[in-house]
């Protein structure tokens, strides 16, 4: 069993160097999937990759998702940007000593856009809408009373009118409890192959250069560039502070190695009462070229409460600041849980 932990720690450093290659910034494409995704782990900044368990913890460490007992159901809903609308379905079930499973969907709405020509440069009086979707499948299992393993397999798929590029990643992370305080955590994410658009709309009829006056046209079709996805390499720490029976207070940090972006670090933080009603807070900023960050500080709460001792009931909400931007990002979680 040391071995096989040793294995997986080793390969997530080593594909940690592939995350983090400084070359390939800004040259990915796909970047919906570094959207996060749940207000608990928004409000925190994402700075708690160590120790969020269950379907919460999917997107940002899949290793937490055998923490978790019984089964789970969760819907999350984000005003991103642009008037961009983000919602994140999640179901997962603990199958005892075969781990966890979990499925995921993730979706942007667009909403309708005009669609212009250089003949109508006001719009042609039609819309259409992207459609960008991420469906995962995940598993997780406690190795030992200390190490939880993870990973998640998405199905990527992006369409605009006829043209489309689809593709596939994986995740896999790591969780290692020293004791019920104490806690770190890694994770490699977003690692597949290169994503390339094609479709029908990227044909076009036109006169043959060179052609006789009258002759047959011909069809030319635009052949787009590959491009990559953006994966990165995590690496948490996390603290819980167990003030007394009522008061807790969970700290966490989390560095990111990235590929298409300068590497960040965020810092977390939550207090709890009575296990039942949360404050959080926390702020992510880039180690590099700072002034650039369009996001800031992020607060929230919740509630999570039990219902009949058997069904659980959670509800979150994040706030998240936006530069450059006319609005900040407004995220809710609703979260059923039934043992």
């Amino acid at each position: 069993m040391k071995k096989i932990i040793l294995t997986l720690m080793v390969l997530l450093i080593a594909t940690s160097v592939y995350a983090g290659d400084a070359s390939r910034k800004g040259t990915t494409g796909a970047d919906y999937l570094l959207i996060p995704v749940s207000a608990r782990g928004i409000a925190t900044g994402g700075a708690f990759v160590a120790n969020l368990t269950g379907l919460e913890s999917i997107y940002y460490n899949p290793a937490g998702l055998d923490m978790s007992t019984g089964t789970e159901f969760m819907f999350s809903y984000m005003d991103y940007l642009a008037d961009i609308k983000i919602s994140y379905l999640g179901a997962s079930t603990n199958l005892g000593d075969f781990g966890s499973l979990g499925f995921t969907l993730k979706s942007l709405a667009f909403g309708d856009i005009d669609i212009t020509t250089a003949d109508f440069p006001d719009g042609t009086g039609s819309t259409y809408s992207p459609s960008y979707l991420t469906l995962g499948l995940s598993y997780s299992k406690v190795v030992t009373d200390r190490i939880s393993v993870g990973t998640n397999i998405k199905i990527l798929s992006e369409s605009i009118q006829d043209v489309s590029a689809s593709g596939w990643a994986i995740d896999f992370g790591v969780q290692y409890r020293f004791t019920p305080e104490l806690m770190i955590g890694a994770a490699v994410m977003n690692i597949g192959p290169n994503m390339q658009y094609n479709g029908p709309q990227l044909a076009s009829f036109t006169q043959i250069p060179g052609s006789n006056p009258g002759s047959p046209g011909g069809q030319y079709e635009i052949i787009t560039e590959e491009f990559q996805i953006p994966s990165y390499f995590l690496m948490s720490l996390a603290y819980n502070i167990d003030i007394n029976d009522q008061n807790n207070v969970l700290l966490g940090s989390t560095f990111t190695a990235n590929n298409s972006l300068e590497d960040n670090l965020n810092f977390g933080l939550e207090y709890g009462f009575l296990n039942n009603f949360f404050v959080r807070g926390g702020y992510s900023f880039l180690l590099e070229n700072s002034e650039q960050n369009v996001f800031g500080l992020t607060f929230g709460a919740g509630i999570d409460y039990s219902i009949g001792g058997d069904v659980g009931f959670a509800f979150d909400y994040a706030f998240r600041d936006v530069k450059d931007f006319p609005t900040a990002n407004h995220v809710f979680t609703i979260k059923l849980s039934f043992q």
